[in-house]
Order: structure tokens, then C-alpha cells, then sequence
């Protein structure tokens, strides 16, 4: 199954959920959803929650000098963030729980009409 549909739908949450307890700069962030299972994840797509994020007011920021390379700009979880991030949890929660209770009913069985059949 292609997931890739699915984690557009749920990347905003995945990015809180993995800085939540440990602030992080864009690459770590990647490497820790990618950890997490969220393979497909593109390192573009996780820099562009990362700034919409920070614009909604969900993430600070700060930058960390470097020895070898350039400085490393860090995101971290303020008040806003967890309160979205609770958000986010209880929305999912009750989503899927929905479509856990959806797919465990039993269907019922539909005839196929063939070509013709007015039935």
C-alpha cells in the first residue's frame, strides 16, 4: 500500500510527536521518523512542516554553532506546540479508532450482476 497519502495527512503530528521531550534540527528530525517506521518520509516535506510549524507559533528555534559545518538551526516544542500536539492525539484517537470499528465489521455480500442481468 502506497502510504504516501496518509503521512501527508499526518506529518504535522509525527514532527510533535518525535521533538515533543527533545528538541531537534531538520536532518535529526528525519532520521527520527524514518526510525520511527515513517520510511517514505522526504526530507523536503519535513522541512516544510517544520517551517509551517514555527510560523503557526508551535515551535521555537535556535541555532547551534558548528565545528565542522554549518550551524544547526533547532526546533522545540512551547505551549502552543504541546496544545496542538494534544489535539492532534485526540483527533487521531477518535479517527482511528472509527476506522478500526469500520473495517472489523462484517460486510455483507453483494451479487455481482453480469452484463444484461435487470435484476
Amino acid at each position: 500500500m502506497d502510504t504516501t497519502q496518509l503521512l501527508k495527512g499526518v506529518l504535522d503530528m509525527a514532527v510533535l510527536a518525535v521533538i515533543v521531550d527533545d528538541d531537534g534540527y531538520g536532518y535529526d528530525i528525519v532520521r527520527r521518523l524514518r526510525a520511527a517506521g515513517l520510511d517514505e518520509v522526504g526530507d523536503a516535506s519535513v522541512y516544510g512542516t517544520l517551517r509551517r510549524l514555527y510560523s503557526a507559533g508551535a515551535l521555537s528555534s535556535y541555532v547551534v554553532p558548528s565545528d565542522g559545518g554549518p550551524h544547526r538551526k533547532y526546533y522545540g516544542m512551547n505551549a502552543n506546540g504541546r496544545a496542538m500536539l494534544a489535539e492532534h492525539r485526540a483527533n487521531w484517537t477518535h479517527f482511528a479508532d472509527t476506522l478500526t470499528r469500520l473495517l472489523e465489521q462484517p460486510q455483507p455480500a453483494v451479487p455481482l450482476l453480469t452484463i444484461g442481468d435487470n435484476s
